[in-house]
């Protein structure tokens, strides 16, 4: 199992930019892909972004795409979202999540990861 703990999360006007970061310890050493997803009050959790651990693949939602860019260090067993042009739509829970077995199959759903972050709040205002 991997343990995974975000950081990062704030409150920040429209436009402005966050940094969020999501520190895996445990089985490390089995990471195929990590993603990161969020959950608005009373929506569902979605898909925002995801990267291979160890090619650096990137894909990303279309609601963020060209304004958020995930990128790893694998050093330090991190993975980061950088989130510039917030809106207010960006307002939610943002968790971190890792799938530690190989994979074909783009990694856009839940079901697809092992293991979850508690979460970091991302507050947007207008």
């Amino acid at each position: 199992q991997v343990q995974l703990v975000e950081s990062g999360g704030g409150l920040v006007q429209a436009g402005g930019s966050l940094r969020l970061s999501c520190a895996a310890s445990g089985r490390t050493f089995s990471t195929y892909a990590m993603g990161w997803f969020r959950q608005a009050p009373g929506k569902e959790r979605e898909f925002v972004a995801t990267i291979n651990w160890s090619a650096g693949n990137t894909y990303y939602a279309d609601s963020v795409k060209g304004r958020f860019t995930i990128s790893r260090d694998n050093t330090k067993n991190t993975v980061y979202l950088q989130m510039n042009s917030l809106e207010p739509e960006d307002t939610a829970v943002y968790y971190c999540a890792v799938r530690r077995r190989y994979s074909t199959m783009v990694l856009t759903t839940e079901e697809k990861y092992d293991d979850w972050g508690q979460g970091t709040q991302v507050t947007v205002s207008s």
